[in-house]
Order: C-alpha cells, then sequence, then structure tokens
C-alpha cells in the first residue's frame, strides 16, 4: 500500500471510531453469546469492522459486513485479518441490502446513523455516518423494510435505535412484515453541542425533558439497543 493510501486509511479509521453505540451493541452480544455462536453473521453498516470481530470472537460460523465507504470495507477488512477472522469474513462495497440479495443470515446487527439532522459531520465523521435525515429515518426505515427478507427461520436482528426516532413507527414497519420488536437494554449517551445543534429542531424540542436530558451545558439522550425478530420467538 503506497504512502498516501495508509495516510487515506488512517484518516478512515479515525473517522469510523467505536462510539458509546457500538459499545452498548458490542455489550448486547457480550450478554448472549448464544445468540452469535454457530451464526451466519451480517452488519449492515459495518464501518470499522470492531462489531464484526466481536461476532467473530463470540463463535459467529461467518462473518459478512457491507458498508457503503470503500474505506471502510479496507480498513473493516484488514482489522478482521488482524485478528484472524479473514477467512471467515467478506466485506462488500455497497448500499444497504444491494450487496446481499438473496442471501439469508441468522443473525443481522446495525449502527445506522438515525440522528435526525440534514448537513454537517460532527467530531470529524464522514457526513453518511452522521446524518439521519431531517427525522432520523432515512436509512432507518430501508433497513427495516428489507430486514425479513434477509432473515432466516427464527433469525434476529440486534440494533442501536435512539429513544428519540419513532419507536412506534419502527414496530409499525416490522409488524407489516410479520417481525416484532422488544428493548434489550437502554443507555444514556453524550450529545456534544455541535450535534445538538444540528439537531431537527421540532424533535429537539418535543423530546427535551423525555428522552434528552439538559444538565446546564450537557446534554444527554436514550438510546436502545433493540431485538427484532418474529414475535414468537422473542420471548
Amino acid at each position: 500500500m503506497s504512502a498516501a493510501a495508509d495516510v487515506a486509511l488512517e484518516k478512515a479509521v479515525a473517522a469510523l471510531r467505536p462510539s458509546e453505540y457500538t459499545g452498548a451493541l458490542i455489550q448486547a452480544l457480550l450478554a448472549a453469546p448464544q445468540r452469535v455462536a454457530g451464526a451466519r453473521a451480517l452488519e449492515v453498516g459495518s464501518g470499522s469492522g470492531v462489531v464484526l470481530a466481536a461476532l467473530g470472537a463470540l463463535g459467529a460460523a461467518s462473518l459478512c459486513g457491507v458498508d457503503i465507504e470503500r474505506e471502510a470495507v479496507v480498513a473493516g477488512g484488514r482489522l478482521l485479518e488482524e485478528l484472524g477472522h479473514g477467512p471467515a469474513a467478506q466485506l462488500h462495497h455497497g448500499d444497504m441490502w444491494q450487496p446481499v440479495e438473496g442471501r439469508c443470515f441468522d443473525l443481522v446487527v446495525a449502527n445506522l446513523p438515525h440522528f435526525p439532522m440534514t448537513r454537517g459531520a460532527p467530531g470529524g465523521r464522514w457526513p453518511s455516518w452522521s446524518c439521519g435525515g431531517v427525522d432520523g429515518r432515512r436509512l432507518l426505515d430501508p433497513f427495516l423494510d428489507g430486514l425479513a427478507r434477509h432473515l432466516s427461520p427464527h433469525g434476529c436482528a440486534l440494533i442501536t435505535h435512539n429513544a428519540f426516532v419513532g419507536l412506534h413507527e419502527s414496530r409499525d414497519i416490522l409488524r407489516r412484515h410479520g417481525l416484532g420488536l422488544k428493548i434489550v437494554s437502554t443507555i444514556l449517551v453524550h450529545i456534544p453541542a455541535e450535534k445538538i445543534a444540528l439537531m431537527t429542531r421540532d424533535i429537539l424540542d418535543a423530546e427535551e425533558g423525555r428522552t434528552i436530558h439538559r444538565y446546564g451545558p450537557y446534554i444527554f439522550a436514550e438510546v436502545h439497543i433493540v431485538e427484532i425478530a418474529a414475535p414468537a420467538d422473542l420471548g
């Protein structure tokens, strides 16, 4: 790899650094390793590859990642190779479900950008990993709409879901596809001032004091980890 390519990859790794959302998703996987062992696993929006690495460490039979950023595919592939998961992994550059059309998985995970904003890339992130659109559902809805056709029988998904982005709307979408949703855990994450300034004002006004909590200059928001599966499999 050339020096210029190495520099570009280093910038990509910095932009794709794990967040509290990533940590919460990995924690949910660690808390229920039986979901992962022997599973054909897919991550939509695989980013740095660290969640796929966690899936590999928990014994997933195969690892598949999709990301819209080519640099993320390179960075994720390098991490998985370094950790010895390369033989079990396939990473694809592409948009959402397109690279895996016709395939089904036992476990699907995702930490998609669904912060309600339409511009900017706070904290050095890429716009593709920051902006969720005016209502935060620009990527979330297509993910939920396509999930059922990529889940194997008795398969499930684990995703991050901001509490201020219509959990009821997600339930309605999933119900139309024969799936249900339950909250596995809820955490509070700090929202930096530069990010909250970009948040869709109507959502901020509606959610402050409910799922968004302000203490002087410090703002925190509730984030859920949710499990998605056929209702009979949710327990």
